[in-house]
Formats: structure tokens, C-alpha cells, sequence
């Protein structure tokens, strides 16, 4: 399983912010609207979904937007930096940036806001009432088999979805209120490692009311991976753009941009590189938005920290 499938491994460094104080610190130069409303719109969404035992992904046609808050694209062919592990000056040239929820967004670029939507964050296990952890067939918390640090939510059934909608809107309302462009959510392929206790279309709801809860704040909404079920959440949940690890790896890239053409924003590791990055870069199939990062997702300054960019497109003749 790749790096941020789960978020963050446990001793990483985004595992370790306080939250607390860094939200206190977020700037309010964008207002937000009350979280509430995107709560309100969100619950058809929540309770709408097929039954879960049905999959009929792609089957409906996209969802339109509920809100008239403006909705600001990732720029198409932008260079970006994958900034989950600490927050520090963008280099020259660098024209989106992700960071995570505590973090502040990075001026004068594109800003994308990391939240884990479906797992708990290494050391946020306490955040989450007992109702919307997925438990085993033991009655204990369901552990992310190859993550010990994350447990499942439990999306299973509206209740459970309607109390974890609600816990993370608060956190997409702190995005917008931060003055992030967009938000990303991570895991929504929880439901293949559940070992059959979520569905996709369990994973669907909770996805199309966050969705919803983001565009109601005006902030653009990220796929983060899941290539095999790209076509339906762009569909059927009204995702915005999408964020992979490793499609040049895993030649999955064309899962993502057959789906968001060139809103794709690309991030490839040091650790696992098939071939040169630079010949990765002038592949076909690459997205037009491409970095090279370390696996840990350090600052400069840490040890084997590691940043690339494709270079620039020769200018026509």
C-alpha cells in the first residue's frame, strides 16, 4: 500500500502537530459560510446513496452544485509541491501546494487543504466518538492493517456517516476560513481494506456529502487516489480534480486524466522509481502537474529531503 493511501505513517511529522494550537492561529481572511449549511444540504447525500450492497457505480448522471459560492480550479499544467510533512517557502516557479489542515496555505500559489476523511489521523483517535470507529469481528476497533496508527470509520450506515460528515466539516469550514483554494480527501478506498465490512457505495455517500459540504464553502474538492473508482466519483459525488501518488509507478495515470483530463496534480517518490524522473516527466500518459518528493515528505534541511520538478516545455519555434 503507498504512503498516503492512509494519510500519514505513524512518527511522521504531520503526526505530531498540535492541532489545537494551530488552528487558533489560522488567519480568517476568507469568510466562511456556517457550517451548517453545508450540513443541511449535505444529508440527501448522505442518505441517497443505493443500498450497500449494491455497487452501480456510474450509473447517475454528475450532481450539480447546490451553492452559488464560486469554485476556483487547480490552474491546468501548474507545478506543484506536496508539502503534508512541514510547511516551508515554495521554490520559484511552484504554482500549487498542498498542506495539511494545520497548516496555514502557502501565499500567492494555488492552496489545497489535506484531510483524512475516512481513517483517523496517527494520534486523532480520541477526536472520534466510539459510534463512527468500525469495529472487528472481536468488538475492537478496526486497525488499517498495514497502518496500526489509523482506524476505519465506519460508513456503513447513515448515523455513523452523518456524525463523521458533521466532525469533518468543521475541518473543511477551518480550510476555507484559512483561505485554502480546495480540499483534498484522502482514503475514500477505505472499503477495500475493511475485509467486506464497507461498501463503495458506503464510501460514495459520505464522499458526495463532503463534496457537497466543500462546495458550499467555495473550496474546490480533491480525489485523492482510488484510480479504479476515478469515473464515479467524479460522476456520481462531483469531485473537482485529483491528487495521485505514484501513477507513473503503478501506470495508473491515465485512470485519473481519462477522468479529470488536466486537472491532475501527480506525486511520485524518490524510493520507487522505475526510471529517470525527467523521462517520466515526457511520458504521454504523465499528468501535466508532476513532482518528485521523498517518501516522508520533509523540509529542506531533512535528511534525504528531496524535491523535483518536470522541466518546462521547450517554447515553440
Amino acid at each position: 500500500m503507498r504512503f498516503a493511501r492512509t494519510g500519514t505513517p505513524a512518527g511522521h511529522p504531520t503526526a505530531l502537530h498540535d492541532r489545537g494550537a494551530l488552528a487558533a492561529s489560522r488567519r480568517t481572511g476568507r469568510l466562511a459560510l456556517p457550517v451548517a449549511v453545508g450540513v443541511i444540504a449535505a444529508m440527501a447525500s448522505l442518505a441517497g446513496c443505493a443500498a450497500p450492497d449494491q455497487d452501480t457505480r456510474g450509473s447517475t448522471p454528475s450532481p450539480s452544485l447546490s451553492s452559488e459560492a464560486a469554485i476556483t480550479l487547480p490552474p491546468a499544467g501548474a507545478s506543484p509541491d506536496y508539502q503534508l510533512g512541514g510547511a516551508y517557502d515554495p521554490a520559484p516557479g511552484v504554482g500549487i501546494v498542498a498542506r495539511d489542515r494545520g497548516a496555514e496555505p502557502a501565499a500567492g500559489t494555488y492552496s489545497i487543504c489535506y484531510v483524512n476523511g475516512f481513517q483517523t489521523q496517527p494520534g486523532e483517535l480520541e477526536l472520534w466518538p466510539a459510534s463512527t470507529l468500525l469495529r472487528d469481528a472481536a468488538g475492537g476497533v478496526f486497525i488499517d492493517p498495514d497502518w496500526p496508527d489509523e482506524v476505519l470509520l465506519d460508513t456503513s450506515t447513515n448515523g455513523a456517516r452523518e456524525e463523521i460528515h458533521a466532525r469533518v466539516s468543521d475541518w473543511i469550514a477551518g480550510c476555507a476560513s484559512a483561505g485554502f483554494d480546495a480540499v483534498e480527501f484522502d482514503n475514500l478506498d477505505s472499503y477495500t481494506r475493511s475485509g467486506g465490512a464497507l461498501t463503495f457505495e458506503n464510501n460514495l455517500a459520505l464522499a458526495s456529502a463532503l463534496v457537497e459540504t466543500a462546495h458550499e464553502h467555495g473550496l474546490a474538492a480533491g480525489q485523492k487516489n482510488a484510480p479504479d473508482d476515478a469515473a464515479a466519483l467524479r460522476e456520481r459525488a462531483g469531485f473537482d480534480f485529483a491528487i495521485t501518488e505514484e501513477c507513473s509507478v503503478f501506470d495508473e495515470c491515465d485512470a485519473y486524466t481519462d477522468v479529470y483530463d488536466d486537472r491532475v496534480i501527480a506525486i511520485e517518490y524518490t524510493d520507487a522509481l522505475p526510471r529517470p524522473f525527467a523521462e517520466m516527466c515526457v511520458d504521454p500518459a504523465a499528468p501535466s502537474s508532476m513532482v518528485l518528493r521523498d517518501k516522508p515528505l520533509g523540509s529542506p534541511g531533512d535528511d534525504g529531503y528531496a524535491f523535483e520538478l518536470c522541466p518546462p516545455d521547450d517554447p515553440a519555434p
